[in-house]
């Protein structure tokens, strides 16, 4: 199931990511602003309160009814089954209910349904609708809605991040063969009341069950088993939601529009609009103080906190992300990135922490491995390497790889110079900087470095065309960052067939490793298994593995009962959020 882990999003998940961030001034301003901590578990939450919330811009205040959210460019596919692009999870966040949601800790808990009563063998879960729970339209929600979205998920012509085989659904392959109109796994008791059937049960199970489910008698008319494709159409006129918030409008590049649920079955949210307003890292800062924007996820670095003080109506909420930057690395086809000694002469002769310092300063590490410190399986006592920059080791990795200068001092392997084609995504600040950084240390070794600018959403067709063997995906390197779920499984990303594998990955032992991860009950095997996972990835290396960064709102004073963390984003509890 989707490991989104959000751009922001992969479950998880895994939404994708690249960090907002704005321009800051290098001029440092008095500390302004009491810092308040708020201890949630794991989770330090860290508030640096307004000083003067007399200063909230005119223009916001006007706004008596409407909350702008400052948000990345999504791609438009509001479609939870489907969405991979945390822009587009956030929005979907608040048009669709999960059926179980996450504690602080990140523990399930109940939401659209009841926890699941399980078998003692771990095969049979069921799940219980809870009484009242309506679609935007008044229409009840029932397990009609909950066994489509799976028909959806097995189809042979779905395209969405989900992964059924991870789930071990019974039926599912036949369904999706076509050699049965029904998932043998699905039991529907009645409208309120379903079970699932799976062949094994594993640790993975109730969070790789719990979706957003879509509505039966409106996605229902249109998709036929063997046509999931026809589902996508509707992707950017989700006309019936279950959130606490129902689609209005959107303008592509510019804006999606929400009016409040009434049917809500949490009760219908205090605002009555909302506006998802696409901003840029050259734009957010601005646009925040100006009161265009009432709040917006950006970039915890000691410019950005200090402009955010000096504006005075804004509180900062900040906390360790749940994610981590890297660079991706195209190792499909025939590619030179595919030799692991390449790979890690490539990590030791870029120079990542003067990425961290330049970009986040004192709000972010370099990470040696794909899992946020937040995790109960990060590795904390495990030995490894920590790819610390160092010019002389790389050298010597590409000449054991058999690169060698040739007399233009370039890099030369079988008649071919060794050049790195960047893909830089526009209007953001990590590859901004990022560019120059890897331009030098690259072409310090000898190797050309060539980076291409362009848009997210276009960056993210390159690397499907790419998985998909299309002949436009030229490129070796790219930047983007995962946002992850709660659950620590990451097979739909680094194992060899795995959903959101689009950089053609294979390594059996992490295929083991992650398959004998998702069977174990008992949490502490569990951490074992993992520890020789991430140890197995440290060296492997799949990508340039960059920073653990933290993330962070700037929200304006007039937004009250303002809520977000690692586990608990704001999206879950936007329905109480109030304007002054």
């Amino acid at each position: 199931m989707n490991k989104k882990k959000i751009m922001a999003t992969m479950a998880g998940i895994m939404t994708l990511s690249v960090a907002l961030t704005a321009c800051g001034s290098s001029e440092k301003k008095p500390n302004k602003g009491n810092e308040v901590q708020e201890d949630q578990t794991k989770n330090q939450i860290t508030v640096i309160e307004a000083t003067n919330k007399d200063k909230v811009p005119a223009k916001a205040k006007e706004r008596k009814d409407t909350l702008i959210i400052g948000l990345g460019q999504p791609d438009g596919v509001f479609n939870p089954l489907y969405s991979d692009s945390a822009y587009d999870t956030e929005v979907n966040r608040v048009l669709f209910s999960k059926m179980l949601a996450h504690t602080e800790d990140g523990q399930l808990k109940e939401h659209l349904t009841d926890m699941p009563k399980v078998s003692d063998d771990k095969k049979t879960y069921t799940f219980k609708i809870k009484d009242g729970a309506k679609w935007s339209d008044g229409q009840p929600i029932t397990t009609d809605d909950i066994e489509l979205s799976f028909k959806i998920m097995c189809d042979k012509t779905y395209t969405g991040p989900q992964d059924m085989p991870s789930l071990k659904l019974k039926g599912w392959k036949d369904y999706n063969e076509g050699k049965s109109d029904k998932i043998e796994g699905i039991k529907k008791i009645d409208k309120q009341t379903i079970e699932f059937t799976v062949d094994e049960g594993t640790a993975l199970t109730k969070e790789l069950i719990n979706i957003e489910p879509l509505p039966n008698h409106y996605y229902g008319k249109t998709y036929k088993q063997g046509s999931a494709n026809l589902v996508e159409e509707l992707h950017r006129k989700p006309e019936v939601t279950s959130g606490a918030y129902k689609f209005a409008s959107f303008k592509e590049g510019q804006e999606v529009v929400l009016k409040a649920d009434e049917n809500y079955f949490k009760g219908k949210a205090k605002i009555e609009n909302i506006i998802f307003k696409v901003v840029t890292d050259k734009t957010v800062l601005a646009q925040v103080e100006s009161g265009e924007v009432d709040f917006a996820n950006l970039t915890i670095d000691e410019d950005n906190v200090e402009q955010l003080k000096g504006m005075e109506f804004v509180n900062i909420n900040y906390y360790p992300n749940n994610g981590y930057g890297y660079v991706g690395l195209n190792l499909l086809g025939d590619s030179k990135l595919k030799d692991v000694k390449v790979r890690q002469a490539l990590a030791h002769g870029l120079n990542r922490q003067e990425l961290v310092e330049k970009v986040f300063g004192k709000y972010a590490d370099n990470m040696n491995v794909p899992q946020s410190k937040l995790s109960w399986a990060y590795p904390k006592d495990a030995k490894m390497e920590e790819y610390k920059y160092d010019k002389e080791k790389a050298q010597k990795l590409l000449e054991e790889a058999g690169w060698k200068k040739n007399s233009s001092g370039k890099l030369e392997k079988d008649g071919k110079v060794f050049t790195l084609k960047f893909l830089q995504t526009a209007n953001s600040d990590v590859p901004t900087t990022l560019v120059p950084i890897a331009k030098k240390c690259y072409e310090d070794l000898g190797i050309e470095f060539i980076a291409e600018q362009l848009d997210f959403p276009t960056l993210r067709k390159k690397l499907d065309d790419a998985k998909a063997g299309k002949p436009n995906a030229d490129y070796d390197m790219y930047f983007m960052a995962w946002v992850l779920t709660p659950e620590p499984d990451a097979t739909t990303i680094f194992t060899s067939k795995g959903t959101q594998n689009r950089t053609g990955y294979a390594n059996p032992k992490v295929d083991e490793l992650m398959e004998k991860a998702t069977k174990e009950f008992d949490v502490e095997k569990r951490k074992e298994l993992y520890k020789d996972l991430y140890i197995e990835l440290n060296k492997d290396l799949p990508y340039i593995y960059m920073y653990q960064r933290s993330n962070g709102f700037a929200v304006s004073s007039r937004v009250k009962n303002f809520k977000d963390s690692a586990y608990v984003q704001y999206g879950m509890n936007i329905g109480s959020f109030e304007l002054e």
